[in-house]
């Protein structure tokens, strides 16, 4: 079963090949045969996960790029982001934050709370079970990290990952994604000035120009940049307006392979509409960019696409680069203070 992004379960499941027949139509022996690889590979309760990792990586990246069963999926999430082993390793904590603490950005998640997935049935009662599970969540966090508190796209992340377990393990699964258990420290993208969300922003504009020359030389005769519409890629990893069984889609292999895999679903996006994006001026331009066609938004369509863009290299290079930037300018920094003294 799939829950779509109205909150109504469905069982036709068009948003994994490896469910459905050429012809779009349910397949439930292929299905089941697929979620009981699926519970071998994982064992009771996961405690096969780490073994089979380190046997066979190929095949667990490939499974996963293919989608996860939905019935198994909130276990997979915490298994591949690293969020089970810190629940185990603070008991409690969770209780403690919610029950105990008070937080200073209160008020502002529950102006929030109604505004995330506003169209889904477990979070449109006001005040009902989805709300509070969400509210608890993101004041958990905001008082566990005061540094960087709550931030609205938070509410995005956090709601999504309730739809498939528990308030505690959605809040480690969170602390997990924004402090780095298994890849890099997602925090920069909710701390001032958005420091995290400005590199990729550029990072990708970048490797726009090198994947899609035209299309990149035509966005800057249109002066059209990518914060004006691939920030909330990034902040909300998909989640904010695209289709659910995309999204779901998408995290699967975010929380497995790591950022890199918004990078190219966003160059996949432009490369399924470059001929059509390269003749709009920029009034028509920058909305198109926010509102892709139905037919660019299927999953067995557009992720293949993505993952044959490759840009696992590039971005180290560009990394690199973003480095020795603000080292120079530090430096600058440094010497300019030196000679007002």
């Amino acid at each position: 079963m799939n829950i779509d992004e109205t909150g109504i379960g469905c069982v036709k499941n068009s948003s994994s090949s490896a469910s459905s027949g050429r012809n779009g139509i349910y397949l439930p022996g292929i299905e089941e045969r697929r979620i009981r690889k699926w519970r071998k590979m994982i064992g009771v309760g996961g405690s096969d996960w780490k073994h089979y990792v380190r046997r066979k990586p190929l095949v667990v990246k490939r499974r996963i790029r293919k989608g996860i069963p939905d019935c198994l999926r909130g276990l997979v999430w915490q298994l591949i982001s690293g969020s089970r082993d810190l629940l185990l390793m603070n008991p409690g904590v969770y209780e403690q934050l919610v029950i105990y603490e008070t937080s200073a950005s209160e008020l502002d998640i529950i102006r929030d709370i109604s505004r995330t997935f506003p169209t889904h049935v477990f979070f449109q009662q006001r005040h009902g079970p989805g709300q509070r599970s969400l509210y608890n969540v993101l004041k958990a966090y905001s008082v566990y990290d005061r540094d960087v508190g709550y931030v609205q796209g938070m509410g995005f992340l956090a709601g999504l990952l309730l739809l498939y377990m528990s308030e505690e393990d959605a809040f480690w699964l969170l602390v997990a994604l924004l402090k780095g258990a298994v890849h890099s420290p997602m925090e920069g993208l909710y701390q001032v000035g958005l420091p995290l969300v400005q590199k990729y922003l550029s990072q990708f504009e970048q490797l726009v120009k090198e994947k899609f020359p035209k299309l990149g030389e035509h966005f800057s005769e249109e002066m059209v940049n990518p914060s004006m519409y691939a920030s909330q890629w990034f902040i909300t990893v998909f989640s904010y307006s695209f289709p659910f069984p995309l999204a779901l889609r998408i995290w699967d292999v975010f929380l497995y392979e790591g950022v890199k895999v918004v990078f190219q679903v966003g160059l996949a996006l432009l490369g399924y509409c470059h001929d059509e994006l390269i003749k709009l001026p920029f009034e028509k331009l920058v909305p198109a960019l926010k509102n892709f066609p139905e037919d660019a938004m299927n999953p067995d369509v557009l992720l293949p696409m993505a993952f044959s863009i490759k840009v696992s290299r590039r971005l180290l290079e560009l990394e690199e680069e973003h480095k020795k930037r603000n080292q120079g300018m530090l430096q600058q920094s440094t010497s300019s203070a030196k000679q007002k003294r």
